[in-house]
């Protein structure tokens, strides 16, 4: 792993940021750099995910059924697009980040989304409407209800880790 300390920190312009860079294998990702940035001054960390091999764009289908579904591994880089229909759609785009989750943490994170936008809206009816979404999530958590999700990767490094997954092309 290399190294390099006290640079400046575009945060709060103290020499005080280290930054690393780790070559690592992910399983189902590849080899991949981990690129770090700490702040000792003002506690910001930063941090990237850079794949070194280039895939094949791909989309990922995955119907989610029961409670065991919840479970399934995902793996979604930065310039992947997730697709719940009639719930949300995260866009990638320069703050999108890369992660390794599974279907429960992936509903999780959707419903922070929706709960956060909710927060900051003033019109009742869209207040409404992200209640309903959030009340749909809970029953997919609780395996009451079924959805379908879809993960779009032009750089081809997210993946559904399921036999019940249907890989296809972008």
């Amino acid at each position: 792993m290399a190294e390099i300390k006290d640079q400046e920190c575009p945060f709060c312009g103290k020499k005080k940021a280290i930054l690393k860079e780790e070559d690592i294998e992910i399983p189902f990702f590849g080899r991949v750099f981990v690129l770090s940035m700490e702040c000792e001054a003002c506690g910001t960390r930063k941090s990237d995910v850079e794949p070194v091999e280039k895939k094949e764009p791909c989309k990922y289908t995955l119907e989610v059924e029961s409670d065991e579904d919840l479970n399934i591994k995902i793996v979604k880089s930065g310039q992947a697009t997730v697709k719940i229909p009639r719930v949300i759609t995260m866009e990638s785009g320069p703050a999108s980040n890369g992660y390794v989750t599974n279907i429960e943490g992936l509903l999780e994170r959707a419903k922070k989304i929706i709960q956060s936008a909710a927060e900051s809206e003033d019109d009742p009816a869209a207040k409404k409407k992200a209640k309903n979404l959030i009340k749909k999530i809970n029953k997919i958590l609780v395996g009451r209800e079924k959805i379908k999700i879809t993960i779009e990767d032009p750089s081809g490094h997210s993946c559904i880790v399921s036999d019940k997954a249907v890989k296809g092309k972008l």
